[in-house]
């Protein structure tokens, strides 16, 4: 993690002591964005285990399979499913970020359970396949699999059908809302509800938002701009709605189950949350938009040691409670 300039008049005190005892314990790390991609990658899964300490214990725990699908262009992909104890009925399929190109299911684990515990909902991570090796749309369709198939390879770790939510962090909240982007045009059936955690939605660097925290503190525009790169290949994906959600068309952002978005305040990604909400909101809607004061891109990864990201993972699994009909 690296603390970029000086926001400590925007940052909590507490994200400021957390930045500070990461860079105490960890030291200056590499941006992995320059690194080849399996170096960038250990180095994420690296950083990242501070974070997935002392876990919330599960009912169960158990990795089941989407088999390839061919026709629509999925791979063979792999699910962690975290059951919690007295779970509900139903599921949240949850895409981990990493900007399209780093982490895992296990590198989110630790949220991905305090989410279970909040919601009272098992929850499944895909490990979808990552770019730069496999650029849009792989990624995507792989999420599009298991949500198409959730119910049936999640039967066997005791997982009854019910409510299905989506949902997702950074560019898992871009593959989240792509997904059902997708399932929309395909005339398919869609989650009951989603959760969508500070997303990425357009390949756009010159918004507010961008220009104001373009150095970080921890995620800065110009990696952002190398993320968007590994994910286009040779590909104009600025002009894709299915890979910037913000171009999606108004009947079909109108016609989207019922959102939970959530930003933070110190990140280059917020515009694109308050723009989403904004065009939600000129169609009538009533999404649900809550920006967390004093945090920066990322932050639900601490729940161990940031109240922030717990409080923000009990308002969302709230939010899955009321999508889901029983609050």
């Amino acid at each position: 993690m690296s603390a970029g300039p000086d926001m400590s008049g925007v940052l909590s005190r507490e994200t400021v002591a957390l930045v500070e005892r990461v860079l105490a314990e960890l030291g200056p790390l590499p941006d992995p964005t320059t690194l080849p991609p399996t170096e960038g990658r250990a180095l994420a899964l690296f950083a990242n285990a501070r974070c997935n300490v002392d876990l919330p214990s599960m009912q169960g725990v158990y990795e089941v399979w989407v088999e390839e699908d061919a026709e629509l262009g999925a791979t063979r992909c792999r699910l962690k499913v975290l059951v919690p104890p007295g779970a509900a009925e139903g599921a949240i399929l949850f895409v981990h970020g990493g900007g399209f190109a780093f982490c895992s299911p296990e590198t989110h684990e630790r949220c991905a359970r305090v989410l279970a515990i909040e919601s009272g909902m098992p929850v499944v991570l895909p490990d979808y396949r990552l770019a730069p090796e496999d650029p849009f749309p792989a990624g995507l369709k792989d999420v599009v699999s298991a949500l198409r198939s959730m119910f049936d390879v999640t039967a066997s770790a005791g997982i009854s059908r019910g409510p299905l939510l989506i949902s997702g962090d950074s560019a898992g909240a871009n593959l989240a809302l792509a997904a059902m982007l997708h399932e929309l045009a395909a005339d398919r059936a869609l989650p009951d509800g989603a959760l969508l955690f500070y997303g990425n939605y357009a390949r756009s660097f010159e918004t507010p938002s961008y220009i104001r925290f373009s150095e970080g503190p921890g995620l800065t525009r110009a990696k952002m701009q190398r993320y968007w790169s590994f994910y286009a290949g040779e590909q104009a994906i600025e002009v894709h709605p299915l890979a910037c959600p913000l171009l999606a068309c108004d009947d079909a952002l109108a016609a989207l189950p019922p959102l939970h978005l959530m930003a933070a305040a110190v990140d280059p990604l917020l515009s694109d949350t308050l723009i989403l909400s904004e065009r939600l909101k000129a169609l009538g809607r009533d999404d649900e938009l809550s920006i967390v004061p004093g945090v920066m891109h990322g932050f639900l990864q601490n729940t161990y040691e940031l109240s922030a990201a717990r409080e923000a993972l009990a308002a969302a699994g709230r939010a899955a409670r009321r999508l889901t009909g029983r609050i």
